[in-house]
């Protein structure tokens, strides 16, 4: 039996061993049928499918539709046939439509969970969102109303911005009577042709505080000194930023050998002894001449000149204006006269 059994086990292992040295490598593929060549051929758009149409159940207003594939899809067809027909996923696949199917499912049946959906949000959550968007809109911040006094506010902040301007820091070149704001030279001795007219020490003036003279005007210091004073705490601060500021000054009259008002047989002026200026009106730095003929009573700058007036009285002994009579309704007297009952301003 031992020998029996023997013969046997070689037996098959020299069958086995046989079959392991013919084994080939790799499977053979199977041949085309009928020696037919298998080709790829790219299908183009009058022969790719349409998409099929998206069942109701998949369909909601906030998906967004499947975008077709750019790009033909290779479909295997037999040399000398027509494209085959396909199937419903490879339909899909051509149209640019992926929809997946599970093992054993119908052509068109869709997994129940192969596209999984949000649940709808509750009522109650949509009513907790509209209150608390409510909530933000009334706590945003509003306008406030404007007060009633409002135009008073306005006058009082204008008020606050006309107040004196910094001052200036002149150089001492050019400057006369012993103020560097005072721009000019000396001149000599004036002798009058009437009696009581002339100046002893007369200076011809071009500017005062900055501000410039639209001719050169000869007096004394005394009233150089009373001009650029008015300049300084009168003329800038009643004009303000108006027009920019005030630019120059328009001189009517200065020194000149004459009687009051041109009248036979009436005092000298204080125009013939060099201490008195008339001033017409002023060039603001935007252009604007401001003029006490057109603009005494006007809306825009009454008030201005009106102020720029009266702060001439005190530095200059005589003011005179529009209000005084009717040989000054188109400019300022100023001069410098001394009177014991104090200055005369009308």
């Amino acid at each position: 039996m031992k020998r029996l059994g023997a013969v046997i086990t070689a037996a098959l292992l020299a069958l086995g061993g046989a079959a392991m040295a013919e084994a080939p490598e790799a499977s053979k593929r199977p041949a085309l049928r009928g020696g037919e060549t298998l080709v790829v051929a790219l299908l183009s758009a009058e022969h790719r499918p349409k998409a099929r149409p998206v069942p109701a159940a998949l369909k909601s207003p906030g998906r967004p539709r499947a975008r077709p594939l750019s790009r033909p899809i290779p479909v295997a067809v037999q040399e000398g046939k027509e494209a085959p027909k396909m199937d419903g996923r490879m339909r899909d696949l051509a149209a640019g439509v992926f929809v997946g199917r599970a093992p054993g499912a119908a052509v068109g049946e869709m997994p129940k969970l192969a596209l999984a959906r949000p649940a709808k949000r509750p009522p109650a959550a949509l009513e907790d969102t509209k209150t608390v968007r409510l909530f933000f809109a009334a706590a945003g911040p509003r306008p406030s109303t404007r007060p009633e006094d409002m135009a008073r506010i306005i006058k009082a902040i204008e008020a606050q911005r006309k107040v004196t301007p910094v001052e200036v820091r002149f150089t001492r070149k050019g400057s006369i009577c012993g103020e560097r704001s005072i721009k000019g030279k000396s001149v000599k001795p004036i002798a009058g042709k009437l009696r009581g007219c002339g100046v002893a020490d007369p200076v011809r003036i071009t500017s005062v505080q900055g501000v410039a003279l639209s001719t050169p005007a000869v007096m004394d210091c005394g009233t150089a000194k009373a001009l650029d004073s008015w300049v300084r705490k009168g003329l800038k601060p009643a004009f303000g930023r108006k027009g920019g500021g005030v630019e120059k000054i328009k001189v009517a009259a200065h020194y000149s050998c004459r009687t009051r008002n041109n009248k036979k047989g009436a005092k000298i002026s204080e125009h013939g002894k060099g201490r008195a200026i008339d001033i017409s009106g002023i060039y603001l730095k935007n252009g604007t001449l401001v003029t006490v003929l057109k603009h005494w009573r006007s809306k825009a700058y009454s008030a201005a000149l009106k102020q720029a007036h009266k702060a001439a009285c005190g530095p200059f002994g005589t003011v005179l204006g529009p209000n005084a009579d009717r040989y000054h309704q188109d400019h300022f007297h100023f001069d410098t006269a001394r009177y014991r009952s104090g200055s005369y301003c009308r």
